[in-house]
């Protein structure tokens, strides 16, 4: 993959489950922090919906999951999948931002392989805040992966653990969020 340069701070970030439905698709940008069920369709029939993503301003590489108490062999496809999808939208045209994950330290081996060194990159905490082990787990990863690709700026989807400085990320809302926030402003201006 090729590193991005965009600012990512002027895209109005939406799940791919909200992507169909959006009227608007070229402020938008489309992640996948979402349960796999919810994208496995962008694997299995990847032209239809490589040009429904063509259409927006940006979109991140799916975030098949990584967890760690996944076979080795559903990591490594995970990850496959993950870099082969990114490249073959970068190819079509589209903005791909890497969405980068990991497991354990032993899928550090593999698990950068393709990701692009110096550019805008993506991560989520969601699920890896609950426990220690976890918390280290997601810890000890973010530290690999910014020394390894030394990147420009990094989204950040979920909870930003303590020991990282929150204004060193900028952080994706959840659609609630940005819902609660729209219901909010109207309610302020009494819009209807």
């Amino acid at each position: 993959m090729d590193p991005v340069h965009v600012d990512p701070s002027a895209i109005n970030w939406i799940g791919f489950n909200y992507a169909r439905g959006c009227e608007d698709p070229e402020v938008h940008g489309v992640h996948f922090f979402l349960d796999d069920y919810q994208f496995q369709r962008v694997w299995t029939q990847a032209d239809t919906y490589t040009q429904m993503l063509s259409k927006f301003q940006a979109v991140l590489s799916p975030d098949f999951s990584m967890y760690v108490d996944f076979p080795l062999a559903v990591q490594l496809y995970n990850s496959y999948r993950k870099h082969w999808l990114a490249r073959y939208w970068q190819d079509a045209g589209l903005i791909v931002i890497p969405t980068v994950g990991w497991s354990t330290p032993d899928s550090y081996a593999w698990c950068f392989d393709g990701d692009p060194v110096g550019g805008l990159v993506a991560v989520s905490s969601v699920g890896t805040q609950m426990d220690l082990i976890g918390k280290d787990l997601f810890l000890s990863g973010y530290q690999e992966m910014q020394r390894r690709l030394q990147p420009s700026q990094v989204l950040f989807y979920g909870p930003v653990p303590s020991e990282i400085d929150p204004a060193s990320v900028i952080q994706i809302q959840p659609f609630y969020r940005q819902l609660k926030a729209r219901c909010k402003a109207k309610n302020e201006t009494g819009s209807e």
